[in-house]
């Protein structure tokens, strides 16, 4: 292999486009063979720069719930929905890191994600057991890139599932630092969004999605505007659904891509 075909293997595994040209089609192997062919089909957030951190990976993959006879794992079902909205922000013209990736897990459309311990934050390294190492790992991450691109529109996400009695059914929420006005403009524009989408899709059932504050080491040390959401509880049934089915981990996706763009131009 030629040192030359070596670093745009590199880019491709660890960057994203700079330039958004609609139309054009680009190959991304984080992706997963089935979906690493990604078109620009528009530029609505071109200039826009995402930090996209899905809960937990390595050695610690987060909440546990059961499925069947199967363990199912926060982490892996985090990280696929994280997966698909960096594909759709791509296809909409906007500059996307993957902080937390896994170098052999792509978008995975069956109901169990296997549970593995191999993921890594960017741009390659290994994650360590300690939580607050783990923690201040990404946000340093996030924060050695934010540098680089100085005042252009920058959004943090992190991407979590929640851990509760089996039997509390919850829907999605958001959280936000107490201290960011653009954090709760953000999150409250998000829950917005997930409510009209609650009205088309599920118009028999109240969203119940909350926007709070939370002092929480993510969000109070990432230089970004951030934004932290919970999918919904990983031991209760109902909820399950929202993110054990591969058509709904891809709505999942759509309404966060959409949130998110009703934050870039309002």
């Amino acid at each position: 292999m030629t040192l030359r075909y070596s670093i745009y293997i590199f880019l491709l595994l660890f960057s994203l486009p700079i330039e958004a040209q609609v139309g054009k089609v680009s190959s991304y192997e984080i992706f997963g063979s089935d979906y690493s062919e990604v078109e620009i089909k528009s530029n609505e957030l071109k200039g826009a720069i995402y930090y996209l951190v899905s809960g937990h990976g390595g050695p610690d993959p987060g909440a546990i719930g059961a499925y069947n006879s199967s363990r199912v794992s926060e982490d892996e079902y985090a990280y696929d929905v994280t997966l698909r909205l960096a594909r759709k922000l791509i296809e909409k013209g906007a500059l996307v890191y993957m902080i937390i990736r896994d170098p052999n897990d792509g978008i995975r459309d069956a109901n169990v994600l296997k549970l593995d311990y191999d993921e890594q934050c960017y741009p390659s390294s290994t994650i360590p057991l300690n939580q607050t190492q783990r923690l201040a790992q990404r946000t340093t991450a996030v924060n050695t890139l934010h540098r680089k691109y100085g005042k252009q529109y920058q959004r943090v996400i992190f991407i979590h599932l929640d851990s509760r009695s089996q039997g509390e059914n919850i829907d999605v929420f958001f959280y936000h630092h107490g201290k960011s006005k653009s954090g709760k403009k953000l999150a409250n524009r998000m829950k917005d969004t997930f409510k009209k989408k609650y009205a088309q899709f599920q118009p028999n059932r109240k969203y119940t999605g909350t926007v709070s504050d939370r002092n929480l080491y993510v969000l109070r040390n990432t230089k970004p505007t951030a934004l932290f959401i919970e999918l919904g509880n990983i031991r209760n049934t109902k909820d399950q659904r929202r993110f054990i089915l591969k058509d709904n981990r891809e709505a999942l996706a759509k309404w966060i891509a959409e949130g998110l763009k009703s934050d870039f131009k309002p």
